[in-house]
């Protein structure tokens, strides 16, 4: 599991360097976005993922690596939102971004140890596309959750939702990384 943990802390370390980059081109632009926002921002990167997987010609030069890193970054924004509201105006400075992206980010890697211990390392042996697939099941549920308006009757909440996708996500790029390694 320690190996796991330090590939964890790899991919997201690409992925929060990218993150804060847009941060700094953009400012904190995403606060204005509502939840069902984010959410069907990160559903646009899985169903891109899935038509990648499933179809040989691409028209754009951008592979699922990429897309996953977006469904990392969007589900920790998602997190934050849920956190601190959705803003009228862009109102979160680079360093106060960080830490509620570090923190968010630990929150989940915290759940991802524990899973992965109780689950025995089970998404090694899973295939990326299987990844994908659970994104996609966890979006449709976030959807519902949103379309209830929150209200679940048993269920995990949307936090929850968000926290198994960027998990999901760091486990296929995990995989990737793997495949091209020697």
């Amino acid at each position: 599991m320690s190996k796991t943990s330090q590939q964890y802390d790899e991919v997201v370390s690409v992925c929060r360097d990218l993150f804060l980059k847009k941060m700094k081109d953009y400012g904190s632009a995403w606060r204005i976005m509502r939840l069902p926002s984010l959410t069907d921002q990160i559903f646009i990167k899985a169903q891109r993922i899935r038509s990648l997987q499933e179809n040989q010609i691409r028209k754009i030069d951008e592979g699922e690596e990429s897309e996953f890193i977006g469904i990392i970054n969007y589900s920790v924004m998602a997190l934050i939102q849920i956190e601190r509201g959705v803003a009228d105006q862009p109102d979160l400075d680079p360093e106060t971004v960080t830490k509620l992206y570090d923190k968010m980010i630990e929150i989940t890697k915290v759940l991802m140890l524990a899973k992965n211990y109780d689950y025995g390392e089970a998404w090694r042996e899973m295939r990326i596309s299987s990844l994908t697939d659970l994104i996609l099941q966890k979006l449709l549920r976030v959807k519902q959750i949103e379309d209830n308006k929150g209200h679940t009757l048993v269920s995990e909440g949307i936090d929850a939702n968000y926290q198994d996708m960027i998990n999901y996500a760091v486990f296929a790029l995990i995989q990737m990384k793997e495949k091209k390694q020697p």
